[in-house]
């Protein structure tokens, strides 16, 4: 597929650049993240943070202005942005009222901005969120809380922007933003493949006259696929679908969004709107108001998604208060009026790190043959062969990842052992064993976004934890990895069986400590067995956390990218210490 870039490992910051640029009298960025902070920011108001993966604007990172976001992070290609990024934006907006964040409801982007969070409350910083869960066929009732985030997005950052304006504080903001949440229902279907910029084929394919009925924003696969129907009837189970779901009667009132999710034209989606206007008025639902447009894209995804917000007198006095920014406004506010009131403080920003640096890291060994111990120096280039490992098998990672996911675990985990690596360069050899571990996960976490950078990083920032000694033995690793297994779970949830890299970690760590005293290399060999095993195992289960748990048993055969990314760690430790 022809797409128009330069460098695929350079999309989104020069993609990033392009939009500041183009809206510089708006917006400034932040110097040393991806934030774009709005020019005529609240400056004794709440403020609020929206954020998420790049790859779907112009949500969210387009919706900064007066009546919207302060400020909005970005990630990756369909990648949340990592803890760092929304703790840096976020603390460049902060004026002493807390900080509301709005986003979609997906396990990187909670890890990521939980974290964020964290690190703001660490600063004496209020923090709230609300987290966008609209899709309702994503997942039943009894678990709506675990339900994606989709097009809904758009009346979310709406209403959060207008109920700051409003001066409401943290706590109340928050419960009129729950309110609201729980009052949006969509759901969409795709008619087409998107392909990630860079990757050598598209994230799904579908069969000629074939639709996939569900479909996530990102790519994921939806809950069927169904052969390709007329508007009328497709639209017709699509309502019915988010009728199933709400109470919804006559007299009540509701904005109606049909979103094209990228390559879907205004043509088709008239044609949808027009029965879904059908299919209200003859159950005497009222209309307060309508749009039809593409705020929240998938690339070239073809397809659309159908939005119904239920509003009462409170929220219709939210919905109505003016907006504007350069893709979306409400009411009176001009785009001469924004400009006139913008700040012209200029930030230049810091250069960033060259994501195409894929050379291999220099490995050097303390002695030649089979290391026992490792010392500082040793496990500083054990950590090293670990990101060339991973770095190396790139393409295979996102091959792996696009068959249940969206395509984005390769590059994002070669992107956090990239700095990873880089960090690792600037220590010094007799820095300690442990520091090694923590700097390279703080690099991972800080850099990643996504589930993979909290996960990952947390796997190695483990070893942070421990007091230092002068070399590693074997049941020194195996201390650490058995604290990053449990810190991984605590945090995200996963146990065995969930599909996720636990399931190749969990065994790895029982290798370890059933085998530490067999000495390294033999600890390390049993670990790397277990995990292997525990990656093919991924092929029976049905994943409960991710992209892909949406897929329910058609994930069933196809295994975990990051329980891979875990075997080739343990790979990698392994050929380090055998030499």
């Amino acid at each position: 597929m022809q797409k128009i870039i330069n460098d695929k490992d350079k999309v989104v910051d020069e993609s990033f650049e392009g939009l500041l640029l183009a809206y510089e009298k708006y917006w400034r960025r932040h110097p040393e993240v991806k934030g774009i902070i709005s020019r005529t920011r609240r400056k004794d108001k709440l403020p609020l943070v929206i954020g998420g993966g790049s790859g779907h604007e112009p949500i969210y990172s387009c919706l900064v202005g007066p009546g919207l976001a302060d400020a909005a992070v970005c990630g990756n290609i369909f990648a949340s942005p990592d803890p760092n990024s929304v703790y840096q934006t976020a603390k460049a907006v902060d004026n002493g009222n807390g900080i509301l964040f709005i986003y979609g409801n997906y396990a990187g982007d909670n890890l990521n901005f939980d974290m964020g969070e964290e690190f703001l409350n660490a600063d004496g910083i209020k923090t709230a969120h609300v987290r966008g869960m609209d899709d309702v066929v994503s997942q039943p009732p009894e678990r709506k809380e675990e339900r994606r985030g989709i097009a809904g997005a758009l009346y979310m950052v709406k209403i959060a922007g207008a109920v700051c304006d409003a001066g409401l504080s943290l706590e109340e903001a928050k419960a009129v933003m729950e309110k609201t949440r729980d009052s949006i229902r969509s759901v969409g279907v795709a008619t087409s493949g998107a392909q990630l910029p860079g990757a050598d084929k598209p994230i799904f394919e579908l069969p000629e006259g074939m639709i996939e009925y569900g479909m996530g924003v990102h790519g994921e696969r939806g809950v069927k696929r169904v052969p390709m129907e007329p508007a009328d009837t497709l639209v017709d189970n699509m309502m019915q679908s988010i009728f199933d779901d709400g109470d919804y009667k006559e007299g009540d009132e509701v904005c109606v969004y049909i979103n094209a999710f990228g390559s879907t034209s205004i043509t088709e989606m008239a044609i949808a709107y027009r029965r879904v206007r059908q299919i209200l008025a003859e159950k005497g639902i009222k209309v307060y108001d309508s749009d039809i447009n593409n705020y929240f894209r998938t690339q070239e995804m073809g397809g659309f998604s159908i939005t119904l917000f239920t509003l009462d007198d409170e929220l219709k006095k939210y919905y109505d208060m003016p907006c504007w920014c350069p893709y979306f406004s409400k009411g009176s506010v001009s785009a001469d009026a924004v400009a006139a009131e913008a700040d012209d403080e200029e930030i230049v920003p810091e250069p960033e790190f060259d994501d195409s640096d894929v050379e291999d890291a220099p490995v050097v060994r303390s002695k030649e043959g089979e290391l026992k111990s490792l010392s500082a120096e040793d496990t500083k280039n054990m950590l090293l062969a670990v990101a060339n490992k991973i770095i190396s098998n790139v393409d295979y990672l996102t091959e792996i990842d696009s068959q249940t996911g969206d395509g984005d675990h390769g590059f994002g985990m070669a992107g956090g052992m990239q700095k990873a690596k880089k960090r690792l360069l600037k220590m010094e050899d007799d820095d300690n064993a442990y520091d090694m571990f923590g700097a390279a996960g703080k690099a991972m976490l800080l850099s990643m976004g996504g589930a993979s950078g909290v996960i990952f990083g947390s796997m190695f920032m483990s070893g942070k934890d421990f007091d230092a000694k002068g070399e590693l033995t074997a049941q020194d690793l195996a201390d650490i990895e058995e604290k990053a297994l449990k810190t991984i779970q605590e945090r995200g949830g996963a146990q065995v069986g969930d599909k996720t890299m636990v399931d190749a970690l969990a065994p790895a760590v029982e290798a370890m400590k059933a085998n530490a005293d067999k000495g390294m290399l033999e600890m390390l060999k049993a670990a790397e067995a277990a995990a292997k095993e525990g990656v093919e195992n991924t092929k029976n289960y049905v994943a409960k956390f991710g992209r892909s748990r949406s897929l329910g048993e058609r994930a069933i055969g196809y295994q975990d990218a990051g329980a891979t990314s875990v075997s080739l760690i343990f790979e990698a430790m392994r050929e380090f210490v055998e030499g």
